[in-house]
Formats: C-alpha cells, structure tokens, sequence
C-alpha cells in the first residue's frame, strides 16, 4: 500500500458488546467495511461519536474520504415526525456525531458515501424526511428478510449518473432496512428497486456525494468503493 493510499473515515456503533471475557460498552463496526476500503487501495479509520465542539472539522481536516455507516433508525425527531411503533433504538450521540461530521464534510467538499442508515442520515441532513416502515408502502418484507440475513434486490439504475458509471446500469444488492427515503432535497435519485423504493442518490455536481440503500461492503463488486476512493486521491492531491 502507497505511503500517500487516502485515508478513508468509517463511522462506527457504539453498543453493549461482549468478547473473550468482556461484556461492555464497546464502539464497532463490522469488519467487511475495513476490509472494503482496504481492498480497493485506501486506509480505513473508524470514527466513533465524539460528543466535543469542533471535534467533527478536526476529523475531517484529516480524511480523504468518509464512509457514513449503516446502523440503527434515525431519531424521527431530526425531520420533524413521531415515531412508528416499528422504528426503535435511535442514537442521540451517533445522530448529532455523523451530522455534525456531514456538516464539516460539506464545508470542506469531501468525497462522502452513504450505505443504509447513511444514505437515510444524509437525507435528513438535506433537510428530507423518510418513510418509517417500508413494508407498509410495498407489501412485503424483500429489503429485510429479518435477524441477520441480507435481502437481495435487484437495482435499476438511472442512464448517465455517476451510479452507473461505477455498477452498472443493473445491480443486484444486499440490504437490510425496514426504513426509506421519501423525499431527498438536494440530491439526484439514481436508483431504484422494482417496488419503487428509492434505492441510491447523488450530489448532482461534480463532487462524489453518494449514498445507498444497500451494503455495497458486503459483495463482490467494489465499484462503489473503487469510485470513492479515486474521488478521495483526487481530493487529497489538490
């Protein structure tokens, strides 16, 4: 790996966890989005919520690129809306930490991608709102199949968008959400699932601002990876 390979933020859980002879509060993310970023040719570096004023500009003075992970609902809070009986388990410090985080990130012009929770994060951020329990609009349950198994759906994505220039203009994806995007102000709507679920979207300038609604860490094809990466390069050397 080159001395100059771009330094890629990941942010992490912060959750009860148990190893070896622990039982604690712990901060982790699974290994597959590391194990991404580092296959592509970057660094990754988890970034845990940090509660301090300023603390998200110091971080991102000091990445190339930031990953916004997936993980639990989002406050309903943070757009406006009572909860679902289904939505459950928000994090307050990870809400205000990755928004925070996506604050200093578009300041600086930094290369961002959103997977699940983060593409539903970056919305609310932009001032948009989600649909709190997809299987109440669609009718089944094909995005999250329940436990720890993975949906597989297939995508449709939109003709000349930076999406299909990285996957292609069809992709079959990996998800786990029982939320989606409803309205997304700012970005482009680039992909889409057969049931009309809002599947990806872009910043429509140049700058790589992408977010997923699927696990793109989890499959075989790296496009997404590959794209934030050379994104990252190209902001590290200007």
């Amino acid at each position: 790996m080159s001395q100059s390979a771009p330094v890629i933020g990941l942010t992490t859980y912060r959750e009860q966890a148990a190893w070896g002879v622990w039982d604690q509060r712990a901060d982790l993310l699974p290994a597959a989005y590391a194990g991404a970023v580092e296959s592509v040719g970057g660094v990754p570096l988890l970034l845990p919520p940090v509660a301090a004023p300023g603390a998200a500009a110091t971080v991102v003075a000091r990445l190339d690129g930031l990953v916004v992970s997936g993980g639990a609902d989002v406050d309903p809070g943070r757009y406006g809306a009572d909860a679902h009986p289904r939505t459950a388990g928000w994090r307050p410090d990870r809400d205000a930490w990755e928004l925070a985080l996506l604050d200093a990130a578009d300041a600086a012009g930094l290369p961002v991608l959103g997977v699940c929770r983060g593409m539903q994060l970056m919305v609310v951020h932009a001032g948009g709102t989600l649909d709190q329990h997809t299987p109440d609009l669609v009718g089944h349950d094909e995005h999250s199949p329940g436990g720890d198994a993975f949906g597989t759906t297939q995508v449709a994505t939109e003709p000349g968008s930076r999406l299909a220039t990285l996957v292609g203009d069809k992709v079959t994806v990996s998800c786990h959400h029982h939320q989606s995007v409803r309205e997304a102000p700012g970005f482009r709507a680039v992909a889409r699932a057969a049931d009309g679920t809002l599947e990806a979207i872009e910043d429509p300038t140049d700058r790589f601002c992408v977010a997923v609604q699927w696990h793109p860490e989890t499959a075989a094809d790296v496009g997404l990876l590959a794209g934030l990466l050379e994104a990252a390069a190209a902001y590290s050397a200007r």
